[in-house]
């Protein structure tokens, strides 16, 4: 990414009770190598207190564009086109946020 201010999402995956180990356990071995090829990573947790069985994922782009760019690039990949349908049964509700740093935020 090029230091500039940078756009955050915040991805959230409500996962079937019980499911979250083994969804992570998936996307860590299979689908992770693929994602961030065209999204840093910034952090992913599992949630303890509110809407339970959530795993929150957290991706830096360095603007709009550049973040439709890049989910248009992974959605052609052939490789995270073969791991999606692997993910899918573990998924009962998904949720994109974009957050942009306030000045004085140590991610900027």
């Amino acid at each position: 990414m090029n230091g500039k201010t940078m756009i955050y999402e915040k991805r959230t995956y409500r996962i079937t009770a019980g499911k979250a180990p083994e969804f992570l356990k998936l996307y860590q071995a299979e689908g992770l190598h693929i994602i961030t090829r065209y999204a840093k990573l910034i952090g992913c947790w599992v949630t303890d207190s509110g809407p339970l069985n959530s795993v929150v994922f957290i991706w830096a782009y360095d603007d709009y564009g550049h973040r439709s760019a890049q989910r248009a690039k992974l959605g052609a990949d052939a490789e995270w086109q073969s791991f999606v349908p692997k993910i899918l049964p573990y998924l009962d509700y998904q949720e994109s946020v974009f957050l942009q740093p306030a000045a004085f935020s140590p991610l900027g």
